[in-house]
């Protein structure tokens, strides 16, 4: 059960962006330049999650604020923030973590590659 039945599109929706489902881990991929942004599944329980890249600082303060915002599962606590689907973040603090984990993925591709993908 996903609170955010917009999500999918949303993600879809960023210039460049691709949509891969990894069976083994039973969880979809949303990736730019061959790099993943977001990646949607669930934890241990069966709970869904989407997992966002953020500077530490800003994953730091939201997990502050939020409870259904936790360090990434089964990833990089640091950087990475898994949102759970059911919980009660905001749509718009979701649609902000999204929009920032693209722009931290879109930015460490090279230089060549950001432009093909904003196509000069």
């Amino acid at each position: 059960m996903t609170n955010y039945p917009w999500m999918d599109v949303y993600c879809l929706a960023k210039q460049g962006a691709i949509k891969e489902y990894k069976p083994e881990w039973d969880a979809t991929r949303y990736m730019i330049g061959g790099k993943m942004f977001a990646l949607q599944g669930c934890d241990a329980a069966g709970r869904a999650l989407i997992t966002l890249k953020l500077l530490p600082e800003d994953g730091d303060f939201l997990r502050r604020l939020y409870q259904d915002i936790i360090p990434g599962y089964y990833m990089n606590k640091t950087h990475w923030n898994s949102v759970y689907l059911d919980g009660a973040v905001p749509d718009h603090i979701l649609r902000d973590m999204i929009d920032k984990s693209y722009a931290l993925i879109f930015s460490s591709l090279t230089k060549k590659l950001q432009k093909e993908i904003a196509g000069y």
